[in-house]
């Protein structure tokens, strides 16, 4: 999740913002954008604004696959093959590759406990409802803590080696490539460590009653930060944690590291990248059937089609570094909180160039995060879901 920090600081300051839309008599009128509703009236500038998000999801997730496995830089090296020699971006050996996948592991970590569920938490225990409920990442779907549990899953895979295809957490199979395999053989405490952590975030989350949107306040919740703090502790916080140990005991052998950031690159990243490719290619294609026949089947479809897309996209949140973050592919496809009402302005005034952008990324570039604040995921959430339900063609 890229936080789009102007619109979150207008959200704090208490989401003073109207849109219009046409009434029965064509005189304008306020509409709150998080209750704008699907109509025969928007309908059809509702399915262009939706194919447009759709066909730049399947762009980015084409391209952060392709600069993985094929192609990157001018040498016309993937970066797979450059994080697996360690020779190129920063790399210079295999525990600055490991320590890579270490932070990685801790922003998620930090960010799901501190961030997606602190946030809101923090303003609502401030007496800010409303936006509380707004800083919710994934509330018009309902899925919220599936994708926070997911960034769990992320941490794991990548400390396991391998990436878990079946429902929820791993029953604990580590590949013998593999950061636990390496610790577990000669840390066996911090192993049973890190894993009880990652296992105990996991099954926080999805203790608080469902949909976190109602329950932002619960006791869960603040069990659910905390089990999130512990497991950032365990990987980089705590006196004794995962990376500090080793890069002390095992920075200068390559020899033992280097099969482990290999099995992580092709065990790990490149079938979560592969998955999240697949996934949006049929999410576009679900979004072009509906666009076609617009019924509420097709919907209900498109929003199935979201929600297997959205899944690779969470598991792959413990790996945001590379070509997800140089080239701005991260917030291109989940930035959030959304400007809903430049979404609305959009779908009233048909300009949907608004959405895209050229030339080199920059963070800092305030015109290029207000396009990418009205796309990807989240955008297309907004379209498709109406109080985690979909909505209705009629």
């Amino acid at each position: 999740m890229k936080k789009n920090m102007m619109y979150a600081a207008a959200l704090a300051m208490g989401l003073a913002f109207a849109a219009t839309s046409c009434s029965n008599s064509d005189e304008p009128q306020a509409v709150n954008p998080a209750d704008l509703e699907y109509s025969e009236q928007n309908a059809n500038s509702w399915h262009n604004y939706m194919g447009v998000v759709a066909k730049l999801l399947e762009k980015d997730s084409n391209t952060l696959y392709s600069d993985w496995s094929e192609d990157y830089n001018a040498s016309g090296r993937s970066y797979a093959e450059i994080f697996k020699a360690h020779d190129g971006e920063g790399y210079t050996s295999a525990i600055s590759c490991i320590e890579q996948i270490l932070d990685g592991c801790w922003d998620i970590a930090n960010e799901v406990g501190g961030a997606k569920i602190g946030d809101p938490y923090n303003l609502y225990k401030a007496g800010k409802t409303t936006e509380a409920l707004y800083a919710v990442e994934s509330w018009y779907s309902w899925h919220s803590r599936e994708d926070y549990s997911n960034n769990i899953i992320s941490i794991q895979n990548a400390y396991y080696g391998k990436r878990n295809m079946g429902a929820g957490i791993d029953d604990g199979t580590i590949h013998a490539n593999s950061i636990a395999a390496l610790v577990k053989a000669n840390n066996a405490a911090l192993h049973q460590k890190v894993d009880a952590a990652i296992k105990a975030a996991w099954t926080a989350i999805l203790n608080i009653p469902a949909p976190f949107r109602n329950n932002i306040g619960s006791a869960e919740t603040v069990e659910a930060m905390d089990a999130c703090a512990a497991l950032a502790g365990v990987l980089r916080d705590d006196s004794e944690n995962l990376k500090s140990y080793l890069s002390t005991n095992f920075g200068a052998q390559d020899a033992v590291l280097s099969p482990i950031v290999a099995q992580y690159v092709d065990a790990v990243v490149l079938p979560t990248y592969k998955d999240l490719k697949e996934k949006n290619a049929a999410l576009r294609q679900s979004i072009e059937t509906l666009a076609s026949n617009r019924t509420d089947e097709n919907f209900k479809a498109a929003c199935e089609a979201w929600l297997e897309a959205r899944e690779p996209w969470e598991e792959s949140e413990a790996f945001l570094f590379g070509p997800v973050a140089n080239k701005g592919l991260d917030p291109n496809m989940d930035s959030w909180p959304l400007d809903q009402e430049a979404i609305v302005n959009i779908l009233n005034s048909g300009k949907f160039d608004n959405l895209d952008w050229s030339g080199d990324y920059s963070e800092d570039d305030e015109g290029i995060a207000d396009k990418q604040s009205v796309r990807g995921f989240h955008t297309l959430e907004f379209l498709l879901f109406k109080d985690g339900k979909a909505r209705s063609a009629n």
